[in-house]
């Protein structure tokens, strides 16, 4: 992810090829967020004539695989199970959507656990089964069972749901500009949608609920549907508002 400035409220046209933009608006400060997919090889962004372009190296990615999960947690559903997955993929896409203007990550991000360990890094492809399934799009930190989970910046709630087919419990951070943090398999959820939240808050605790087979935090990121790595804005430059 980088922070481009630019004119105040200036709209800027971003893509990944000509036919395939979207227009974004900086903010009063002409701050703007552009984010890269997992395996995005290019992007730009363009205001009137000037464009920056941006080419992404290649990362290479771990492989993590999980066997004895129960069948209903990997390919086999009963019709209830697959209304209850549906009605939980309707309620992340609400979540998802909200767009809270003012930027709340400008400083980075610390880790929403403390004291873990790391059991699993951003991108690794998963293997449930002994079947390939879709990368794994976040970080998983292993904590006990009822360990503090931490807001890593300031935002507000977009989603707080204590019954999730896969996730088991599921909270949203919306940290502005369409950033959104993500926390799964809680055991307690203690915070609401619209709530406002501050860097190093408690919003949660570790737990095992869901798609899981101990306790841990899945601590995931999304900007504007792409699939971001939480850990590389632990290692943002600090102290700077105005960093591109």
């Amino acid at each position: 992810m980088v922070i481009c400035r630019t004119a105040p409220n200036a709209r800027v046209e971003i893509g990944r090829a000509e036919d395939d933009t979207y227009v974004q608006s900086a903010d009063g400060n002409g701050i703007l967020i552009i984010g890269f997919d997992r395996d995005e090889p290019a992007a730009f962004a363009r205001v009137g004539q000037h464009r920056v372009n941006f080419m992404i190296e290649p990362r290479d990615y771990d492989v993590s695989r999980i066997n004895g999960l129960p069948k209903n947690m990997v390919s086999e559903y009963t019709e209830e199970e697959l209304i209850r997955i549906r009605a939980a993929t309707a309620r992340k896409k609400i979540g998802f959507g909200s767009r809270v203007a003012e930027i709340g990550f400008r400083d980075g991000f610390i880790y929403p656990v403390t004291d873990h360990r790391k059991t699993t890094n951003f991108g690794a492809q998963r293997v449930l089964n002994g079947e390939s399934k879709r990368p794994h799009f976040g970080v998983d930190l292993a904590a006990p069972k009822g360990t503090p989970i931490l807001a890593p910046a300031d935002g507000i709630i977009s989603m707080a749901d204590d019954d999730m087919y896969f996730e088991g419990s599921l909270i949203l951070i919306d940290h502005g500009q369409g950033l959104i943090s993500y926390y799964l398999h809680n055991e307690t959820v203690l915070v609401e949608a619209g709530q406002r939240v501050k860097q190093g808050e408690q919003i949660a605790t570790v737990g095992s609920r869901g798609r899981s087979t101990g306790p841990h935090l899945c601590w995931r990121l999304k900007w504007r549907g792409r699939n971001l790595d939480p850990e590389l804005l632990t290692e943002w430059p600090k102290g700077h508002s105005d960093h591109g």
